[in-house]
């Protein structure tokens, strides 16, 4: 039971924080990808969409490779470790919440952007503006990210090493019981992530129901 809530508890807490460093340096981007025009954003925001389907098990091999100690990060002793995890899963979340951010950004600019130009707002203070008219969206991105990052395995069984006690998470205490027979575990924490996925997208689905119904009432 014990090693049970260890799991469940990393599990949880490792994503919530690559969530949240992901969020942190996504929203602003989303957003200004639709505000500010510079030279290349098209090939920009077609990369991050590109990034969308990111394999998780080749972020994990770089990833690998840089903390590793003859990599270039290798000093900062962070392979095998909860922190190399949350990079990991910050890496994968990013391109999702900034996608997903980036097309409500674009919608609500279309519709209040010369608004908001019009009453002497400049870009950068419009920014904050947008954010807050598509919270409902953000909410639903930042979903979308966190199911995401509580549901990998591949970059996080490179980077964290499935360590007993340290880095073992739901999804690589899985892979690992399985092959070792322990089902009953194995099928405890899969009802939890199953839990947690369903709980994530009825959510998001729900949100991005609310926010169509929303927008229409606006027209």
């Amino acid at each position: 039971m014990h090693d049970f809530l260890e799991i469940v508890g990393l599990s949880i807490s490792v994503s919530l924080a690559a969530t949240a460093v992901a969020a942190t340096v996504s929203l602003p981007i989303g957003a200004a990808l639709t505000i500010f025009p510079f030279a290349g954003r098209r090939l920009t925001v077609i990369l991050i969409n590109a990034f969308f389907g990111l394999p998780p098990v080749v972020v994990g091999l770089v990833l690998y490779l840089a903390l590793s100690r003859s990599g270039p990060l290798g000093f900062l002793e962070l392979l095998f470790t909860p922190a190399a995890m949350v990079i990991a899963q910050t890496i994968l979340a990013i391109p999702i919440i900034t996608a997903l951010v980036h097309r409500a950004s674009e919608r609500a600019w279309a519709r209040y952007g010369d608004e908001l130009i019009a009453d002497g707002a400049t870009r950068l203070q419009a920014l904050p503006q947008i954010l807050m008219i598509v919270r409902a969206d953000i909410v639903t991105a930042v979903l979308a990210g966190f199911g995401r990052t509580v549901s990998e395995v591949g970059a996080v069984i490179l980077v964290g090493g499935n360590i007993r006690g340290l880095t073992r998470t739901m999804t690589t205490a899985i892979a690992l019981q399985t092959t070792q027979g322990d089902l009953s575990l194995a099928l405890a924490l899969g009802a939890v992530l199953v839990g947690i996925s369903i709980s994530v997208s009825a959510t998001v689905f729900a949100l991005a129901g609310r926010a169509r119904t929303a927008g229409s009432d606006e027209v």
